[in-house]
């Protein structure tokens, strides 16, 4: 769905800087040629991987077979795919960012209360990374599972872990990102997404009415940990046809900020 921002860090793995004399190049080909995986692309062959990740046909069919023999990758004729076996990479953060675990009974009774979908994100660089979901039936344009990225600028959980930053963070995050006219609502101009980050700051939570796409709206909430640092944040997510932003505001708002101090609460009470 998102595919300007689909692992662009793959395209421009071979960067000529100064790297730390600690820093493993190998390890971090073999990262790029896992996430050259995607939904679009869930088999490929040597030479779509190289293509995809800079590196070199030779590179590419060592780290491959590689990973295909520690378990990671499955050969079949020319092509290759991921295994799942690649799950425990990332249940390793889920397991060990308790915070998720300590969400899940609230963010489920916040959709028993507003019947609506609620989900928990973190900011990793430019993307917002889903990593807890508490769906309900209805029917949601966007398909969303555990791992999905969006663009961080968009988003209301987005907006709200960009608020976490400090002026320099949020100065630089601002400089890098090109910031694309999703919709005819998405905010644009750098000086006034500055201004609605300003603006989330104070009010603690901030509501995102068809930017990312036509006919979404979604309202947001920061997770604090016991510092009061931003280390997540929670949000319920509906279509536009059924819920308007006045009831967002007076009926969703209040109930989403309920929670999200709940999951602060037994963040700091754990230090996390």
């Amino acid at each position: 769905m998102c595919a300007s921002c689909e692992h662009s860090q793959v395209a421009s793995i071979i960067v000529a800087e100064a790297r730390s004399s600690d820093f493993i190049q190998s390890l971090e080909r073999g990262l790029a040629v896992i996430n050259s995986f995607s939904r679009e692309h869930t088999r490929q062959t040597l030479s779509e991987v190289a293509s995809r990740t800079g590196l070199t046909r030779a590179t590419a069919r060592r780290i491959l077979l590689t990973l295909a023999d520690l378990g990671y990758v499955h050969q079949d004729g020319r092509d290759f795919q991921l295994t799942p076996r690649v799950l425990d990479l990332g249940y390793s953060f889920l397991s060990s960012f308790h915070v998720v675990e300590l969400a899940q009974s609230s963010m489920e009774r916040l959709v028993d209360e507003v019947r609506e979908s609620s989900s928990m994100s973190v900011l990793d660089g430019a993307e917002i990374v889903y990593v807890a979901r508490v769906p309900t039936t209805r029917i949601m344009t966007i398909a969303l599972a555990l791992g999905s990225r969006l663009p961080a600028y968009p988003t209301s959980m987005g907006r709200v872990l960009l608020a976490g930053l400090d002026d320099a963070e949020l100065d630089d995050y601002i400089g890098r990102t090109r910031f694309e006219m999703l919709t005819p609502h998405t905010v644009v101009d750098p000086k006034a997404f500055r201004a609605v980050i300003e603006k989330t700051r104070v009010d603690g939570f901030t509501l995102v009415d068809q930017e990312l796409e036509e006919g979404v709206r979604s309202i947001a909430a920061p997770i604090l940990n016991g510092r009061g640092e931003v280390i997540a944040a929670v949000n319920v997510s509906c279509h536009a046809s059924r819920v308007d932003v006045r009831r967002m505001l007076d009926d969703f708002r209040p109930k989403l900020l309920v929670t999200a101090a709940e999951i602060s609460d037994r963040a700091g009470a754990l230090r996390i």
